[in-house]
């Protein structure tokens, strides 16, 4: 039985572009749930600024996305069901994330909230009595991996786990890679995801595979440090900037990929780990944050310490020098990866839904 067709839910969340993790869910989130038949009312919290100039002045800007964010979700608030937020750590939480749960405790609709910073842990340490204060009046607090739901847990809030989705239409193995290696670092180009460590280890991947090359595929403020530093690394003629891709574009690129890298200094629940396992590419990853809840060390991926390129490279030479290893660990990702499609996390997702309203009805 369909429980999602006709229920009514108001969606609050960032859209691409960018094409961030959040983002992406977000887009995916609704799709799936329109094709549950459910009717979903977006309310985007990174909607672009009108008129464009103010997103070049740091106060003004706040206020031209915020005030006009209010007044959708107050409307959007008023003809659903529902509210599923989206939430994240800093002032996302406090522009946007926080308001969406007091706006819903005003018009007497449930929010659920869907927390999905990787940087939880200090967020909470600084803010969680703020967060405290207003998760009180939501519905329900819902997170994707056990991780979140340990910080929560230590800082005295309950949450249950709905984890991310991923879409093996799209993202599947494919047919025979070409012989050279491949590298792929499917992150944004920003400090927090540490793509500077991944070129070290490719100078290092280098020195044995000459032929071999690194993709990084995302955008970012680092773009241009980054690319100097593949070329002071003497490395640039091997890296490919690709920019930030589509969802078939990432597919179609792991499938031409050996290896997935994630380089990442902090992390809950990557998609583009996800993605890698659903796709058949063995998975090297910092051991940090969620990745452990999501990958198992030498069954699944494998994973080194946040920061060190010499551990990285060894990784990546061991996949590309084990054929058994790397079929090994792709053949385990991909089972890890089924379970995490919408025919398993919709109904989590649904029964949610059901008790966050019956929770209501009941104030």
């Amino acid at each position: 039985m369909n429980t999602l067709a006709g229920m009514r839910i108001g969606l609050v969340g960032p859209l691409p572009p960018p094409a961030g993790g959040m983002a992406m869910q977000t887009r995916q989130l609704a799709e799936l749930l329109r094709g549950a038949e459910a009717d979903v009312t977006l309310v985007q919290t990174n909607a672009p600024y009108r008129p464009a100039w103010l997103g070049h002045i740091p106060l003004a800007r706040a206020f031209a996305r915020l005030l006009p964010y209010l007044l959708h979700l107050w409307r959007a608030a008023g003809r659903v069901d529902v509210m599923h937020l989206m939430a994240n750590s800093g002032w996302s939480w406090h522009l946007f994330a926080a308001p969406a749960i007091w706006v819903g405790r005003l018009r007497g609709v449930p929010v659920v909230v869907n927390y999905r910073g990787g940087e939880a842990a200090a967020f909470l340490a600084r803010s969680g009595l703020a967060v405290r204060a207003s998760l009180r009046r939501a519905a329900g607090l819902i997170v994707p991996s056990g991780f979140l739901q340990e910080v929560f847990g230590q800082h005295g809030m309950t949450a249950d786990i709905v984890p991310n989705i991923v879409d093996l239409t799209r993202f599947h193995p494919g047919g025979a890679r070409r012989s050279e290696p491949h590298l792929l670092v499917a992150r944004n180009l920003e400090a927090l995801y540490d793509n500077a460590t991944a070129l070290r280890a490719f100078v290092q991947v280098l020195a044995q595979h000459p032929a071999a090359r690194l993709t990084l595929a995302g955008s970012g403020p680092q773009e241009t440090e980054l690319r100097a530093l593949a070329a002071e690394l003497g490395i640039d003629d091997r890296v490919h900037f690709s920019g930030r891709l589509n969802r078939e574009q990432m597919a179609a690129l792991l499938r031409d990929c050996h290896v997935s890298i994630n380089p990442s200094l902090a992390d809950n629940m990557p998609n583009s780990v996800l993605e890698a396992l659903a796709s058949g590419v063995p998975v090297v990853s910092t051991n940090v944050g969620g990745v452990p809840f999501l990958v198992q060390h030498e069954v699944s991926a494998l994973l080194v310490p946040p920061g060190d390129a010499s551990a990285m490279a060894q990784a990546v030479l061991r996949l590309l020098a084990t054929p058994s290893l790397a079929r090994a660990l792709a053949e385990a990702g991909m089972q890890q990866a089924q379970r995490y499609t919408w025919v398993e996390v919709g109904p989590r997702l649904a029964g949610v839904y059901a008790a966050a309203r019956t929770a209501a009805r009941r104030r």
